[in-house]
């Protein structure tokens, strides 16, 4: 049968969170994680619903895309779907043809996992490569041990600091405590938690979410952040290590996360803390 494309009028992402929980692998490339998904809720339910994608065939899903900004489709495919040529000539069709209402027209990326079919036939047309990010893996076989700072996981009545904590680590930040509710009301939320660290004078100074994919999956670190008055002293290292130690108690197998390979502190706080670096990743970008 054809692949047939579902945009937001779709339904709802449940059947996208379902099937990227089950697609997480500790041998799989780095892709797409319901976790990101359950970040993105933060925007609320419909907002959600408007930005995931998906393609069937015959009933089943076989890939699944967020619209991550009006620019940006991050995308992964069933295991044994990676190079299904079917599904990739319709999946390197809808993000060409800003007609077909996947990606407007002008500048836009397009981030698929490594070894995808549709990466090879994006590049044939021109499409480029653009900034290298760096994704980082720790097993979680064996114990963390202790992150040597105070760790409160975050319930509602916490929201407001650990949104606080949030705005003052990344710039620009707009989350609140209503979006941080928002994200919580959220089918990902479930198998997530919300940790925030300490220093010894008792300030909040670093804020991480981790987000499960089941039992002996992979699980995902999306965000993690340190406050930028207290950088420098080991924070960062700190809740990472909390937060492989809440993924190891909710089942991961491995916690990963992935960041701008220009971000040489971030890096180091994730190695610091156990992780180990995997290959470069690129999106695709289609020049204006």
């Amino acid at each position: 049968m054809a692949i047939e494309w579902g945009g937001p009028e779709s339904g709802g992402p449940g059947g996208a969170v379902r099937a990227l929980r089950e697609w997480q692998d500790d041998g799989a490339p780095m892709q797409l994680h319901p976790g990101d998904l359950g970040w993105f809720w933060r925007a609320g339910a419909r907002a959600t619903a408007a930005a995931v994608r998906t393609w069937c065939r015959d009933g089943r899903i076989l890939a699944v895309g967020l619209l991550d900004g009006p620019g940006l489709l991050r995308v992964t495919t069933a295991p044994d779907a990676l190079r299904d040529e079917e599904l990739a000539r319709r999946l390197a069709a809808d993000v060409t043809e800003p007609a077909r209402g996947v990606l407007p027209a002008g500048r836009v990326a397009v981030e698929a996992p490594t070894g995808a079919l549709v990466r090879d036939l994006l590049a044939d047309t021109g499409w480029r490569t653009g900034e290298p990010w760096t994704p980082l893996r720790r097993d979680l076989t064996e114990p963390v041990g202790a992150p040597g700072v105070r760790i409160e996981a975050v319930g509602a009545e916490r929201a407001v600091a650990f949104t606080a904590v949030h705005r003052a680590a990344f710039d620009g930040s707009r989350f609140t405590a209503g979006r941080w509710h928002a994200m919580a009301t959220g089918l990902p939320y479930n198998d997530a938690r919300c940790l925030l660290a300490y220093d010894d004078r008792g300030d909040a100074v670093a804020a991480v979410t981790v987000w499960s994919a089941g039992p002996g999956r992979p699980g995902l670190l999306e965000p993690m952040g340190v406050h930028r008055e207290h950088r420098r002293r080991g924070h960062g290292t700190a809740i990472t290590i909390a937060a492989a130690a809440a993924l190891r108690e909710l089942g991961s197998s491995s916690a990963i996360v992935c960041t701008p390979s220009s971000n040489a502190a971030a890096v180091a706080a994730y190695r610091s803390a156990g992780f180990r670096p995997c290959p470069d990743v690129r999106d695709l970008c289609r020049p204006a």
